[in-house]
C-alpha cells in the first residue's frame, strides 16, 4: 500500500519565472516564458515587483492604493497573455514588494529558468551596469532568457563556446536546449583573424567542444567576437551563452554586454556554480568571448 501511494506522487519542477513591467516587451516575454513552461512540463509563475517610491512607510492612501492596484493589473494582464498565447499552460500570478532585481534574483535560486524582456535594448545606447536587466543576467542563479520580438524565433541553436567554464556550462545547456525543442544545433567560436595560432587554437576549442556535442556543427568566425556573434544570431532560434568569458572578471563580460544589447534572438546566459572552477591555463590562451 505504501509503495502503490509513492508512485502517485509526482516528481515537483522548479517553476519558470518571468518578470513582468506591463510594457509590450514584457508580454512578449510572457508568451515566450509559457511556451518554455509547456514545453518543459513545469508551472509559469509571473512576477511583478512594487516597489512604493515614498520614503514613508508604505500606508493606506489613495496614491499608494491606487498604484498597487494598477501594479496588480499588470500581472493579471500577463497571466491573461500567457493563458491565451499557450493553451494549457498552467499559470500563477503574483505581485512582490521589494525592488525589482532583488526580487528576481532571489527567486531565481529555485527556477528553472527566469525570462525577462529585452525592453528596447536595441535603440538604448548604452547599458547602465545597475540597470535591472543586467543586474539579473549577471547574478543569477538560474539560466536566464531574454526575450527578442513578439514572434516565436526559428532557425538553430546557437551556443557561443570559448573554452573556458562558462563556455562549456553553455554548450551542455545548449544540447539540452536543442534535443527538447527539435532543432539543429551549432556551435560557434570566434577567432581574431584566420590563420596562424589563432585559427589554430580556435580548431581545438571547437574539436573539445565536438566531444560534448557530435552531432552539433561547429563554425569559426573570425573578427571582433561581441559584433560577429549578433551578426550570427540573425539566424537562431535562440542563442546561449555564458555572462563572462575567459579574462572577464568583472559583472558581465564584454562579449555577453554586446549580445545582451544588440542580440538579434532569444538569448540564453547559463549560470552555475561549475562555472566557476578555476581556469587552466589553455583555458585562458583560447578565449573568444573576451
Amino acid at each position: 500500500m505504501v509503495h502503490s501511494r509513492l508512485a502517485e506522487v509526482r516528481p515537483v519542477r522548479n517553476p519558470v519565472v518571468v518578470g513582468v513591467t506591463g510594457t509590450s516587451a514584457g508580454l512578449a516575454a510572457v508568451r515566450l516564458a509559457a511556451r518554455e513552461a509547456v514545453s518543459r512540463g513545469c508551472q509559469l509563475r509571473v512576477v511583478h515587483a512594487f516597489t512604493w517610491p515614498s520614503h514613508a512607510p508604505p500606508g493606506a492612501g489613495m496614491d499608494y492604493d491606487q498604484a498597487r492596484r494598477a501594479a496588480s493589473q499588470v500581472v493579471d494582464e500577463a497571466v491573461l497573455t500567457a493563458q491565451r498565447s499557450t493553451p494549457g499552460v498552467r499559470v500563477t500570478g503574483q505581485l512582490v514588494d521589494g525592488l525589482p532585481d532583488r526580487v528576481l534574483l532571489r527567486l531565481s535560486r529555485t527556477s528553472a529558468l527566469l525570462v525577462v524582456g529585452d525592453d528596447d535594448l536595441a535603440v538604448t545606447p548604452w547599458l547602465p551596469p545597475a540597470s535591472v536587466l543586467v543586474q539579473t543576467v549577471a547574478r543569477s542563479w538560474c539560466p536566464v532568457l531574454v526575450a527578442r520580438g513578439p514572434r516565436p524565433p526559428r532557425g538553430v541553436v546557437l551556443a557561443a563556446v570559448d573554452g573556458s567554464a562558462h563556455g562549456m556550462l553553455a554548450l551542455r545547456h545548449a544540447v539540452a536546449e536543442s534535443r527538447r525543442r527539435r532543432a539543429g544545433l551549432e556551435v560557434v567560436h570566434v577567432v581574431r583573424e584566420f590563420g596562424g595560432r589563432y585559427e589554430e587554437q580556435g580548431r581545438r576549442v571547437l574539436a573539445g567542444a565536438a566531444e560534448v556535442a557530435p552531432a552539433a556543427r561547429t563554425r569559426l568566425l573570425a573578427g571582433a567576437a561581441g559584433p560577429a556573434l549578433v551578426l550570427a544570431s540573425r539566424r537562431g532560434r535562440v542563442i546561449v551563452l555564458g555572462p563572462r568569458g575567459t579574462r572577464d572578471a568583472g559583472l558581465l563580460g564584454a562579449v555577453a554586454r554586446e549580445v545582451l544589447h544588440r542580440g538579434a534572438c532569444p538569448t540564453v546566459f547559463v549560470h552555475g556554480r561549475q562555472a566557476g572552477a578555476p581556469r587552466s591555463p589553455s583555458d585562458r590562451k583560447a578565449g573568444a568571448l573576451t
